[in-house]
Formats: C-alpha cells, structure tokens, sequence
C-alpha cells in the first residue's frame, strides 16, 4: 500500500488534531505529541521492514469499504509477510472487511473465497454483552435503574474510553452501555487489562496492559507485557474466548478482557475489528516481535483457507 497521504485523514483546528472516519477528538499536547512520536519510530520500522519484504511473494489482500492507514495493526502484519494491499478483489487471495465504525448494515459476502471479518458488523458494546453472556453463562451487562451500588457507564461507541463509575440506582442515558464494575485491581494503584489479539480461530498472543486506577478507562498504560495466551488463561477460558470472538464473527481484531478478583472470573468488556496495536507503551522489540508472530498466524490463516 502506497501510504504516501494517510495524513489527509486527519485535521487540526485550534489546538485539537480529529480523526475524519470516526470524529474522534485528541488535544494536541505533550503527552500526544510523545504518543505520535513513539508510534512514528515503530511506523519506520514497518516501512523498512515493508520495503524489505518486497522480494517474497506473500497475499495479495483486498479490503473493503476502507483501506487501513499504517496506524492500524493489519497493515503491518500484511506488509511484514510480504502481503500486497490490491484493490481488485478478483486478484485478491485474501478480502477483509475493513471499516472502522461501532455498527453497520452486514456487507455481501466478497468475490474471493477466502475472506475473513464479514460477519463482524457490530462491536457496540451492549451486542458484546449479549454475546458475551451467552458464551461464558453469565453477565457483564448492569440495569443502572434497578440495581444499586457502582456500574460503569461507557459510550456505544468504539474506542470512545470515556468509561465512568457511577452510584446506581439512576435513569440510563441514550447512547450509553452500562456494565458490572469488574474489580481488575492488580495492586493498590493500578488495574491490569488483557489485550486479545485473534487471527481466524486463534490467539496467538496477548499483551498485559497496567494503568494507574484513576485511568482505568483510558488508553494510558504504565506497563505493558507482550505473553502467551497461556500464561494469563486457563485452556478452558482461551477455548471460551475463542468461542467468543467466533459467535461476534471476528475473525481479526482484538478483545479487551478483564478478570475479576474476587471471583476470578474473566468478562469481555470491548471488541475492536480495526484494532490499533502493539500497544504504545510495549517496548520497541517486542511490538517487533508481537507484529512477527500474529503476521505468521495471518499468513498461516490464508494458507488454510486457500488449500482448503
């Protein structure tokens, strides 16, 4: 893919930098000034790492109704197995539906046989819920107007983080989800997310993400450890995730998992079909590596499906 303009997604005015396919709004300051420059020496690398790669003969892969800008995690791992990014479907091994919003109509089935995310069409949260109750056997999902105590209020939208603790009983508001307070308390100060990366019907690997408690619904991480979905989940839970994503028809992406310690439950709080990942805060080597081992799940994914 020639990401010669991907900037033109993107606007400034008066100090705040919006993302045009989502509208989503980011300040200009220090601290994303640091994410953006963290993000550019991993995008450099992706594009040496993409201009290396030229000589292999990987996918040729078609996306639609979008194509993904460098921030977004399959256009590494496509271009990290030598993948092309065509735009005719008719030459594609591979079509991926690719837009970046909380819910659409279900897309037509492409031309090309192997394809993956189409049954993916909605990530709002309170579909994750439904899902996610009917896989694991309990909820997630809080009625903040009959229950009492703390829920979580969060947006419908993806990616949103705008997540709030409030004192139940109270009316729900229009546009928002209501969730259990999950107590994911590593420790005193801080909270630890797992992030799901899943490849067909696959984790090939999970990153451990820990933030500060008062930024428990932000995407400011103060650590994060790039593991084996066995290190963190029993067989069991990684074949009920599994499970999870296939009934939500992801088939790329990533899920935001918390565990519960007080009685060690996991709960799917969040799915993203477009996902941005490494995370920012992984160190350098590692998002290398974590690109490397889900680039070769994608590639291994293609090859199954082709030969099938």
């Amino acid at each position: 893919m020639n990401s010669a303009f991907w900037w033109s997604d993107w606007a400034y005015r008066d100090g705040v930098v919006s993302i045009k396919s989502t509208g989503h709004r980011l300040p200009l300051r220090g601290k994303f000034i640091a994410v953006c420059l963290n993000w550019l020496v991993f995008y450099i690398c992706m594009e040496a790492w993409r201009i290396g790669s030229l000589r292999h003969r990987g996918p040729r892969v078609a996306f639609t109704p979008q194509r993904p800008r460098p921030w977004y995690f399959i256009w590494a791992c496509t271009h990290a197995i030598g993948g092309r990014i065509v735009r005719d479907q008719g030459k594609a091994d591979l079509t991926i539906y690719f837009e970046d919003t909380t819910a659409s109509p279900p897309p037509e089935l492409p031309r090309t046989a192997t394809h993956m995310n189409f049954g993916c069409c909605d990530v709002s949260k309170s579909h994750v819920a439904k899902v996610f109750e009917k896989t694991f056997g309990y909820s997630i999902a809080a009625n903040p107007l009959t229950q009492a105590g703390p829920v979580v209020e969060k947006s419908e939208i993806n990616g949103a983080h705008d997540g709030r603790v409030l004192e139940a009983p109270f009316a729900a508001k229009p546009g928002c989800a209501y969730q259990k307070l999950v107590d994911n308390r590593c420790s005193e100060n801080q909270v630890m997310d797992y992030r799901c990366v899943v490849v067909g019907q696959e984790m090939p690997l999970l990153f451990i993400k820990k933030r500060k408690i008062g930024r428990r619904f932000t995407n400011t991480n103060c650590d994060v450890q790039l593991v084996d979905p066995t290190a963190a989940f029993s067989e069991q839970e990684v074949g009920k995730l599994i499970e999870f994503a296939a009934r939500m028809g992801l088939e790329w992406g990533a899920m935001d998992v918390l565990r519960d310690r007080n009685d060690g439950r996991l709960y799917v709080v969040d799915v993203n079909k477009t996902n941005i990942d490494p995370p920012i805060a992984l160190p350098l080597k590692q998002k290398l590596t974590a690109t490397s081992r889900v680039s070769k799940a994608l590639k291994n994914f293609v090859a199954a499906r082709t030969q099938g």
